[in-house]
């Protein structure tokens, strides 16, 4: 996935604080606080207006919905699937209910009002859950989290991709192949790149103990581990934050709330875990043989993820892509923050399929959505996904040279029919729109070159001269107000979010945006963008939850991480105004690692180096367990120093006031009001 690593504290809001059914009051969490003080009278969710009605007509004159060959795919080799689908972990808290979907979204049933038609599709689609056939010996279970899990049937037992985000669900999945296609052990498991929906369920499947022993491979590509730790660590809370607008993570399940995340339906819930891997892929054209099945790697690194590898099974004439390719234009740049990938490099690489295993390739299939059948089909759709980045990157970089900014990029910018009414292509996840706007990222970076931009004010003062400017909030709400019943719902946004910077306490302004807000997400195609608005809507009535926010760092990704990465950690906490002036040296020993590593703060930025230094202020011993613990919150600071888990030699002082400089981040900061 995906593109965002998979936060648990997401599913801890997924629908707590909720009411469910279609058109009632979303009652949150806080019980209906808000950031400004006073109470929301207005916080009812709004039926679609008639502008968003035509708006979502429109699309359904404008997009071949009488081609029907997806769901053929979708319900091809059905093998078996409950009648029911809700997975609990051992203490009874669920962890993934299907049935949320279940009672409003079927085959059947035309999209609602509150609905794009476009995504509507999308997620009947995905409601298809259950083990299927891929090809003889290879099978997926579906549905069962927001990615799929694939089973390759060896001589003697499973092979494993991708087990999922929660090892409930992935458990859950292995029974239900294990029943219905005979019970056999698990050999080997294979991630194929580096987002938690593609390992985190890996205990639910195997134990530690018959990796340890060399019963089970866990084969991963190069810098999985890595990367794994990396990509959120250091700005994790804003990203995690920021997901919950991505995934609507407080939206009920019902046609005017939640409806689809565009891979899938949406996140199981359940602590991620991670198996350290015992065999590495590092270049194109590996080999390897397991249990009798030959698998053959192409590496794709920089593409979906920093990394990721797609797989050729040449017995079986099947394509793994991963995530290089599915049934969606996916993201250049996600919403809840990363760093742009390379739309050039995906292209390239998928081209490189294409003349490596094309020819060759009966049938692909991934990591989310459904697999194809048919060579000339598989590599018409492989042609069209490739261009679809090309295409992206090409045009804007044209458009950029011509003098056009990422929003006049936007604007201009439009698929080819040929790229734009294949399904496969349509915006579900990632978005032309904002997929342009990355590549001008990219290339450009923030700064739009107008000098009125170089040194613009912030959000909250800019917006308090704008609304001067305009005659004040009155004359602003009335002119908005009429701009929102006109279906000028862009617009009005735009000029809605002056007024509730500049006075946060106006309510008035604050449901005329959520009414703005509401209607977008009604008629976005992609599931991010939906969810986006209708987060923004949720808060802006409801006020920013005041609830516990779960930590979001696994233990096992804690244990994976090194030293050096904890101490990136806590330079970016490292509070630099109330670090000014002060000169602080600190030495840890690791006694488990063998390791000495030299802090010191200095000029208000903390430093580190792989040796002691000379003189310093105070020395801590302990082992990595330890800091683990403490990072897990499992032991308090003073607890393992009080129990010689940690020694501190010199000065306690000094750390002391180290520690005291460090920011611990709060979860719930605001984003929609100032």
């Amino acid at each position: 996935m995906t593109d965002f690593t998979r936060r648990a504290v997401l599913g801890r809001f997924a629908v707590a604080g909720v009411a469910a059914a279609a058109g009632s009051a979303w009652v949150s969490a806080c019980e209906g606080k808000q950031s400004g003080g006073s109470l929301n009278t207005d916080n009812e969710v709004k039926p679609a207006t008639e502008a968003t009605k035509a708006a979502n007509a429109d699309v359904l004159k404008s997009l071949p919905f009488n081609d029907r060959s997806d769901f053929e795919d979708a319900q091809r080799n059905l093998i078996a699937r409950p009648d029911t689908l809700t997975i609990k972990d051992a203490d009874g808290n669920t962890v993934w209910d299907l049935e949320s979907y279940k009672a409003f979204i079927g085959d059947d049933k035309p999209a609602p009002d509150t609905v794009n038609p476009s995504l509507w599709r999308n997620a009947q689609l995905c409601m298809n859950y259950g083990l299927f056939k891929v090809v003889d010996r290879i099978y997926q279970v579906r549905g069962y989290d927001l990615s799929n899990i694939t089973f390759i049937q060896g001589d003697t037992g499973w092979i494993v991709f991708d087990p999922l985000v929660s090892p409930e669900t992935a458990r859950a999945a292995l029974d239900l192949a294990n029943r219905h296609l005979g019970e056999k052990p698990i050999v080997a498991v294979v991630h194929s790149h580096s987002h938690t929906d593609h390992y985190g369920g890996i205990r639910g499947v195997v134990a530690q103990g018959d990796v340890d022993s060399g019963k089970i491979r866990v084969i991963a590509p190069a810098n999985f581990v890595e990367d794994v730790v990396d990509e959120n660590v250091l700005a994790g809370n804003a990203m995690s934050r920021r997901a919950v607008y991505m995934f609507g993570a407080q939206l009920p399940r019902d046609p005017a709330g939640g409806v689809n995340a565009g891979l899938g339906q949406t996140i199981s819930t359940s602590k991620p875990t991670l198996i350290m891997p015992t065999d590495i892929v590092s270049t194109t054209g590996t080999k390897l043989t397991v249990d009798g099945v030959e698998m053959v790697f192409q590496m794709t690194p920089g593409t979906e993820a920093p990394t990721e590898m797609n797989t050729f099974f040449p017995q079986f004439k099947a394509m793994w892509m991963a995530e290089n390719t599915t049934n969606t234009m996916h993201n250049l740049l996600t919403l809840r923050g990363a760093q742009v990938r390379n739309p050039l490099i995906w292209a390239a690489f998928i081209d490189e399929a294409i003349r490596l295993y094309g020819a060759q390739t009966e049938v692909k299939f991934q990591s989310h959505h459904w697999p194809m059948w048919g060579n000339a089909k598989i590599v018409d759709y492989f042609k069209r996904q490739r261009d679809l980045y090309k295409y992206t990157h090409d045009q804007s970089v044209r458009l950029m040279n011509e003098g056009l900014i990422g929003s006049e990029i936007a604007e201009e910018i439009e698929l080819p029919p040929e790229l734009s009414n294949f399904w496969p292509n349509r915006g579900y996840y990632g978005t032309l729109r904002h997929n342009s706007r990355a590549v001008y990222q990219r290339y450009m970076g923030w700064y739009d070159s107008n000098p009125s931009d170089l040194n613009d004010l912030p959000p909250q003062q800019a917006a308090t001269k704008y609304i001067e400017y305009m005659g004040g909030e009155s004359a602003v709400l009335r002119k908005a107000k009429g701009d929102f019943d006109a279906g000028n719902y862009r617009w009005a946004a735009m000029v809605l979010k002056h007024v509730v910077f500049a006075n946060p306490d106006s309510v008035d302004g604050k449901n005329l945006l959520a009414d703005c807000y509401e209607q977008l997400g009604y008629q976005a195609e992609s599931g991010p963008w939906r969810s986006e608005y209708l987060q923004g809507a949720y808060e802006l009535r409801n006020g920013v939850p005041d609830v516990a926010a779960t930590d979001a760092a696994s233990p096992d990704t804690i244990r994976a991480m090194p030293p050096e990465k904890l101490f990136d950690y806590l330079a970016v906490r490292l509070n630099g105004p109330k670090a000014a002036g002060k000169k602080i040296t600190l030495n840890m020993k690791f006694t488990d690692l063998n390791k000495e590593y030299g802090l010191t703060v200095e000029n208000a930025v903390l430093n580190y180096a792989p040796e002691p230094v000379d003189g310093a202020d105070a020395t801590l011993t302990l082992d990595k367990a330890t800091l683990d613990d403490i990072e897990l919150k499992k032991i308090k600071l003073d607890q393992a120093i009080s129990s010689k888990r940690i020694t501190i030699d010199g000065n306690r002082g000094a750390f002391d006031e180290f520690m005291g400089l460090l920011d611990t981040f709060p979860f719930w900061f605001n984003i929609v009001t100032p």
